[in-house]
C-alpha cells in the first residue's frame, strides 16, 4: 500500500483505507488486486483525491479516540456524509446511528442500531456462506467478534442476510458490513463497492 504522500493516479479510482488500528492492509491488497489506487488514512490531509474510502474492522471504542487525538473527526463526518464508504465489522459500527457501550458518538452516516460483540467473543469466531442475491452464491462470511444490526431504518437497504438476519445493509453510497471481507481471497464485495455503491470504473483486467 503507498504513502498518500507518493500515490499516483493513472486512472484508477483511489479509495482509501482508514489506517489508525485494525486490519486496514489486508483491505488496502484486496482494493489493489481489484485495480483500485489503495491510500492509507491516518491524517486529516490523506482525504484530499479520495474518491471513496474503507472502515475496516478492529476495536471501534479505540478508533472512535483515535478519530478525535489525529484531528480526523470532522474530516472524516464530511466524508462519509458525501462520498461513497464501505464499512466492515467495527467500520460498521462507527456508520451506524446507535452503538451501545461507545466513548464517543459514532458518525450516524447509516440508520441502524448496532449491537457490539453480540456473535461472542473470539473464540466464537466463524466463517458460512452469507445469502447476498446481488453478489452471487458462495459468498464466505468471516465472522470474529462481530456485531449484530439490531434495528434497520427506513430508507436502509439490507443486501446480505445470515440465517435471515442482516448482515449487510447500504443506503445510497454508504454500506457496511458485519462480517470480514478482507480475510478471503474473493474479491466480489470489493468490486461490488467500487462499481456499484460508489459507481466507480474499474478496468477489466482487475
Amino acid at each position: 500500500m503507498r504513502a498518500p504522500a507518493e500515490a499516483m493516479s493513472h486512472g484508477r479510482p483511489r479509495v482509501g483505507v482508514l489506517g489508525l488500528q485494525g486490519d486496514f492492509a489486508l483491505h488496502a491488497a484486496a482494493l489493489e488486486a481489484c485495480g483500485c489506487e489503495a491510500s492509507r488514512v491516518s491524517l486529516p490531509e490523506h482525504l484530499a483525491g479520495l474518491d471513496a474510502m474503507v472502515l475496516p474492522g478492529g476495536e471501534s471504542s479505540t478508533m472512535l479516540r483515535l478519530l478525535d487525538s489525529t484531528g480526523l473527526r470532522s474530516g472524516i463526518e464530511r466524508f462519509v456524509r458525501t462520498k461513497p464508504v464501505l464499512g466492515t465489522c467495527a467500520g460498521l459500527i462507527l456508520l451506524s446511528r446507535e452503538a451501545d457501550r461507545l466513548p464517543r458518538p459514532t458518525l450516524g452516516a447509516l440508520d441502524i442500531t448496532a449491537e457490539r460483540n453480540a456473535w461472542g467473543r473470539q473464540v466464537h469466531s466463524f466463517c458460512d456462506l452469507v445469502d447476498a442475491p446481488e453478489l452471487g452464491e458462495g459468498l464466505q462470511g468471516v465472522f470474529i467478534r462481530a456485531p449484530r444490526i439490531r434495528r434497520v431504518g427506513k430508507g436502509v437497504q439490507v443486501f446480505a442476510r445470515y440465517q435471515g438476519e442482516p448482515v449487510g445493509v447500504r443506503a445510497g453510497r454508504v454500506a457496511a458490513i458485519t462480517f470480514h471481507p478482507e480475510l478471503t481471497p474473493d474479491r466480489r464485495l470489493h468490486e461490488w463497492f467500487v462499481r456499484e455503491v460508489a459507481g466507480l470504473a474499474l478496468s477489466k483486467s482487475a
